[in-house]
């Protein structure tokens, strides 16, 4: 009020006192969604744009852009995200033609690629939606579910699921989150469905069931935000403020120990929990904006260490409060890429044998002999090992495995050690937002568990033009493989393993 009442000097009061309000409200968000919203000091306020109210500022430009409609739907800050990194993406791939490596800190420009919905509703409802359905057959949920495709006979190989509290979802490439937070509305009715009070749905959802693994640490905030919109969207702004659990989004850093710090993690830890395996453990995140979730941590249950690591009392010591902090890093690295998950839904980064860095094309070599030739391969064999026995799997990525020689085995791989619940053969022009017929791609469902009596569905929907069309002809598929419309056909996509039916084929023709 100084400032525009001319009690303080300034050669623009109206300005400044702006400039003041928008830093007082990122500090008052940052209280509650510090992942979002950085504190603004004195330093970093010398960074905002000196004009922020005249008609060709950038907050008028972004009013301009981000409508009231357009601002409804939170999956509008992944379409911002991939505006905001498509110039260094267009850079990256520049760097390719001249045969330049993607460089660890490139790789995320690289890679990402927004998802669009009718894909993600398509995953998650054939994941965690029929799940929930094997789980209680009378539940209303396939009502809501447009891309649903209900078992041809009752199944009874499946995990049991007593409370919706016991799901465990996983995007291991989350991105800004388009796959969580679609997931987060799923579970929400299902929640309702079970009679749980709506307050304390939101924050059942982020404390218990969803978590996201990036290697980007905007993509990651971003994915917080999202779900935390999702949360605010259900219970208002004020109660939404009361919560204290935030969205469980993992964003991997580089982590190294001296081998001098090894004995003070001992005393930390005790004897009995500095095991070969928590040694191991410590010198797998050195490169993790790198190799991200494809790193398999040797510690498989880092539970116990976490709690007996964070409840230790170091006093003053400075020195090792920083140890126990990279520490604590790790494990809860360690913890997120752990096999816990009943669904694992992703669309990993696509990424050829070419264009990795040395160090990430010798770990694809050693750790993942059948995949090493594309990113979203090795992706496919981590996803399915980050799920627990007779859990799901759900992906998009590039139809090239379905048919290269190159993946032979992992092909093999998978008809030996899962089953094809469902696939949705997309082929060429099924991302607009990347011009077209530049990414052949298929979509698909698996259980991770082999079954010589199941029958996958197979929707072939190659000849759409564009997103609207092939999501039209899915749905078109999908109503008629429901209203038993199938028929079996011979399927030469994949490699038959002797005495197991492979496909029902329901063509877009």
């Amino acid at each position: 009020s100084a400032l525009l009442d001319g009690r303080s000097a300034s050669n623009d009061p109206e300005n400044e006192a702006y400039r003041h309000l928008v830093v007082s409200a990122c500090n008052y968000w940052h209280k509650s969604m510090p992942y979002m919203f950085e504190k603004i000091l004195d330093f970093t306020e010398l960074l905002m744009p000196e004009d922020l109210l005249s008609a060709t500022s950038i907050l008028t430009n972004l009013r301009e852009v981000m409508t009231e409609e357009v601002c409804k739907d939170v999956e509008v800050i992944g379409w911002l995200y991939q505006f905001y990194i498509s110039e260094k993406k267009d850079d990256v791939f520049a760097g390719l033609k001249k045969n330049q490596k993607i460089t660890p800190e490139n790789i995320p420009a690289a890679t990402q690629l927004f998802t669009p919905h009718w894909i993600v509703r398509y995953l998650v409802e054939n994941s965690l939606g029929r799940l929930w359905m094997l789980n209680r057959p009378q539940s209303k949920l396939a009502e809501q579910m447009e891309y649903y495709i209900k078992p041809e006979e009752p199944e009874t190989d499946f995990i049991k699921i007593s409370t919706p509290q016991e799901l465990k979802i996983c995007d291991p490439a989350c991105g800004s989150g388009h796959m969580l937070t679609y997931a987060f509305d799923l579970l929400h009715s299902i929640y309702e469905e079970e009679g749980f009070d709506p307050k304390d749905i939101p924050e059942f959802i982020l404390e218990n069931n969803l978590t996201g693994i990036e290697i980007d640490e905007r993509a990651g905030s971003l994915a917080s935000f999202a779900l935390a919109m999702k949360a605010a969207e259900k219970l208002g702004r004020r109660r939404f403020l009361r919560i204290e659990t935030k969205p469980d989004i993992c964003v991997l850093q580089n982590v190294s120990f001296e081998p001098s710090e090894l004995q003070d993690i001992e005393a930390m830890v005790g004897r009995s929990l500095f095991t070969a395996d928590l040694r191991a453990t410590l010198t797998q995140f050195e490169q993790a904006k790198n190799f991200g979730s494809l790193i398999i941590p040797k510690l498989k249950d880092p539970q116990e260490c976490l709690r007996v690591v964070a409840a230790k009392d170091l006093g003053s010591d400075m020195f090792r409060a920083k140890l126990r902090e990279r520490l604590l890093t790790v494990l809860n690295m360690a913890e997120a890429l752990s096999s816990k998950y009943h669904v694992v839904v992703a669309n990993p980064p696509y990424l050829g044998g070419k264009g990795m860095n040395g160090p990430l094309g010798d770990y694809a070599k050693k750790q993942y002999p059948d995949s090493k030739s594309d990113l979203f391969a090795m992706f496919m064999e981590r996803t399915l090992a980050l799920a627990v026995k007779r859990g799901m799997m759900a992906m998009i990525n590039m139809q090239s495995w379905m048919f290269l020689s190159s993946y032979e085995n992992l092909r093999g791989k998978l008809l030996t050690h899962s089953t094809i619940l469902s696939m949705a053969h997309l082929g060429e022009r099924a991302f607009d937002s990347i011009g077209g017929a530049v990414v052949s791609t298929t979509a698909f469902v698996l259980k991770k568990s082999a079954s010589l009596d199941s029958v996958g569905v197979f929707l072939r929907l190659v000849s759409g033009e564009n997103e609207k069309e092939k999501s039209d002809l899915l749905l078109s598929a999908v109503s008629d493989v429901n209203h038993e419309m199938r028929f079996s056909v011979r399927s030469d996509t994949f490699e038959r393993i002797p005495g197991k039916p492979i496909a029902y084929w329901a063509s877009e023709a």
